[in-house]
């Protein structure tokens, strides 16, 4: 296990490669060889030292690399969780800075906003008890910073500790009817500039997404945390992630659950 002294070191290395737009880099190996908790202690670190930077709330949580899609692309073969802030929270259609990353990149996603909390003395979560806490479900994207990353010298330690790679989210019109809609084959859809770019399924997210939320929601009360009502959850990209250029619009279509849009701007 690490020492306090040195987990803050690492989130705070985490926090200046951020900050600055710097390239992504994995951290020291004698850090990635500690145990994953020992990542989700310096992320939390790392979430200290954001909201105190004015970056807002934790306003949700996000689950990367839940499908098959995303693990062959990353070279990564698990999941991974991390917060999103209330800052980076924007409603479609949006206009997204490219200015504001190293290197910007997109993905497409259910999201899940929560009617009620998930304790501790709920679980443990499955997909059939976290639905009866589910206020609506949303199209959105994920807006990921990768900071320009070597995708073969990614690893789970890290992208953990630097909390997954989070750069906003963009949400489309909630749909409290979810239930009409067949959440494990519902065909999902991109276009850039109106050419189509991808497809997937609402099931390629680990099986469902609520299955996804099930997990965040052990893994967080596995560490005394929760998630809370009014919470978006993000489930995890259907189709690869894109890097849109200036002046690019990408749309996301979920059968069921309707689009949403952005366009890169500077």
């Amino acid at each position: 296990m690490l020492t306090p002294e040195i987990i803050e070191a690492a989130a705070r290395a985490s926090f200046e490669m951020h900050r600055t737009r710097a390239r992504y880099r994995p951290l020291d190996a004698a850090l990635r060889a500690a145990p994953l908790e020992d990542a989700y202690r310096v992320q939390d670190a790392l979430h200290r030292i954001m909201v105190a930077a004015g970056r807002g709330d934790i306003a949700g949580w996000k689950i990367a690399l839940t499908s098959r899609a995303m693990q062959q692309m990353t070279g990564v073969d698990q999941p991974a969780a991390g917060a999103i802030f209330s800052k980076v929270v924007h409603a479609s259609p949006a206009r997204i800075d490219l200015a504001a990353y190293h290197h910007l990149g997109v993905e497409f996603e259910v999201a899940v906003r929560l009617g009620d909390d998930l304790p501790a003395r709920g679980g443990p979560w499955t997909r059939e008890s976290v639905a009866g806490r589910v206020a609506a479900c949303l199209p959105a994207f994920e807006v990921v910073e990768d900071g320009d990353a070597d995708y073969k010298t990614l690893d789970a330690f890290t992208l953990i500790a630097q909390n997954t790679w989070n750069g906003g989210v963009v949400l489309g019109a909630p749909i409290p009817q979810w239930r009409r809609v067949d959440l494990e084959r519902a065909v999902t859809r991109c276009w850039i500039n109106e050419q189509p770019s991808g497809q997937g399924t609402t099931g390629d997210a680990m099986g469902h997404p609520f299955d996804a939320v099930a997990w965040l929601a052990n893994l967080l009360n596995r560490r005394d945390r929760a998630l809370e009502r009014g919470m978006i959850v993000m489930t995890g990209s259907s189709i690869t992630t894109k890097f849109p250029a200036l002046g690019d619009r990408v749309r996301f279509v979920i059968e069921g659950l309707g689009e949403a849009s952005l366009e890169v701007a500077r």
